[in-house]
Parts: structure tokens; C-alpha cells; sequence
């Protein structure tokens, strides 16, 4: 039977995690390793100052305390399967609130599926869309679209085989809307996210001064043929974005090597 290792960044009992395991389990051995805690917006961030504790939740179910997404999937890969075993697929997710544009940047979500690709297993981010500020998800949200969209694509991938390269992962991101309101899946760049600054400035009850970074809008940069995520969402498809790894400006080297030439 095939195996998928499924991770987060919102915690080992987040709601979308278990509507993960609900839809795969039928399909594939499941094993989690999430952390402890909400990691959300912690990026690519591996523990290197501390000890991690990886403790058993149940069967095939871990929580590594106070261990980010990235901890999650290199202590499980390297620790929990048999010297040469590795599982088929990793994914990451059901994340609440979107990640897409430069967000991936940010988002734990997406680190796990990194560090699963670079360690040689494929992966997939997987995202729900909110429409405000994920006050609108809640124990009773039923991820039906982002169950249909996964199955799919998890079944195509073990039926076949994974359709991107090395050190490249699927971004999933799903619209807050039903399965009959979706026009379909469109595969997508990723856009030109806008930033502003929600930062609130407070003092604690001792006059020591403090802050708290709250969450932008989603606006962006409209793209030319409208063929970026977050447009792909906002007209009611599933946007799906090939990643990869490679950082390289490759349009700039020749340019900086004229302008270090000067």
C-alpha cells in the first residue's frame, strides 16, 4: 500500500489536518508528524538551538513539541521509515488561509513541502482560501472542495507518477466556495502579492512597549493574461502552482556581470 506522510503549520489537531487523513486514509497508509503548536508563517525554518521531542499521539500520529513544519517532515523522513524507505508522497496542509504569491515565502505550509522535496520525496502544499481572515472556518467547515481537489490529485499522482522535476512541489490553494460554485482547476504562476502595515503598537500592563503583526488583505498585482493564483481564486478555480526551489535570477546574471565589470 502506498504511503503518504502528512504535516501542517497550524498544529498535530488542526481541523484541516483531520480532513486530510478522513479523505486519504482510504486510498493510502497514513502517518502524521505535525507540531505541537500553531507554527503558521514560520517559513523554512529548521530548530537547531534546542532538542526536539517527537511524541507518539496515537498510531502513526506524532506531534514534535514546539517544532516547526520543516522539523517535522526531516526527523520524520530520517527517523520514523526503514534505511532506503521513504514515503510516496508528502503533504502539507489542509492550511487555513491562503498561501499564495510571495506568501510562500512565509508560509509553514509550503517549508514542509520544501524540505520534503529536497529530500527527495514529492510533495504537495495545500491551502483553503478565506474570506475574511479565516474568521469564516470553523469545526463545522466541511473542506468539501479541497477533499474533491486532493483526491484527485494525490490519486492521479499515485496512479502515474509525480509531474514535476526535482526539487519542485504542487501549491494548492482552494476558493471558500462548494464544489458545484467551482469553475475547475487552473494551473497558475504565482502573483505579485501587495503589502501593507498592520502593525499595532501596545503597552503591557508594566508600560513596556510591544507589538503585534496582524494579517494583510489579499490584494495584488494584476497580472497580464490574469493567469496568476490569486486570480485564478478569485473567478472560483482551484489555482495549482508548480514551485520550485531554485532561487536564481537567470534573466540578471549577464546584466551583473556587465555591471560588476564597470
Amino acid at each position: 500500500m502506498k504511503q503518504i506522510l502528512l504535516t501542517n503549520d497550524d498544529g498535530f489537531e488542526a481541523i484541516g489536518l483531520k480532513a486530510l487523513i478522513e479523505v486519504l486514509k482510504p486510498i493510502a497508509k497514513i502517518i502524521v508528524v505535525a507540531p505541537a503548536k500553531n507554527k503558521s508563517a514560520c517559513g523554512h525554518s529548521l530548530t537547531l538551538d534546542r532538542p526536539l521531542r517527537l511524541v507518539n499521539v496515537d498510531d502513526d500520529y506524532y506531534k514534535i513539541d514546539d517544532g516547526t513544519p520543516t522539523d517535522c517532515v526531516f526527523i520524520s523522513l530520517n527517523n520514523l521509515f526503514k534505511e532506503g524507505f521513504r514515503p510516496d508522497l508528502v503533504i502539507s496542509g489542509i492550511n487555513i488561509g491562503a498561501n499564495m504569491g510571495e506568501d510562500i515565502t512565509y508560509s509553514g505550509t509550503a517549508a514542509a513541502a520544501m524540505e520534503a522535496v529536497l529530500q527527495g520525496v514529492p510533495s504537495i502544499a495545500i491551502s483553503q482560501v478565506c474570506k475574511d481572515k479565516c474568521q469564516d472556518i470553523n469545526s463545522s467547515w466541511d473542506f468539501a472542495l479541497a477533499k474533491e481537489t486532493i483526491t484527485k490529485i494525490v490519486s492521479l499522482i499515485l496512479e502515474d507518477k509525480f509531474p514535476l522535476g526535482q526539487r519542485r512541489f504542487l501549491n494548492i490553494n482552494i476558493p471558500p466556495i462548494t464544489p458545484t460554485e467551482c469553475k475547475g482547476i487552473k494551473i497558475t504562476k504565482a502573483g505579485y502579492r501587495e503589502y501593507g502595515n498592520d502593525t499595532h503598537r501596545h503597552f503591557n500592563p508594566r508600560g513596556e512597549e510591544y507589538y503585534w503583526i496582524g494579517l494583510h488583505p489579499l490584494i495584488w498585482q494584476e497580472s497580464t493574461n490574469k493567469d496568476c493564483d490569486f486570480e485564478a481564486i478569485k473567478a472560483n478555480y482551484v489555482s495549482i502552482t508548480p514551485v520550485m526551489l531554485d532561487l536564481t535570477a537567470y534573466d540578471d546574471i549577464k546584466k551583473l556581470e556587465n555591471w560588476i565589470q564597470k
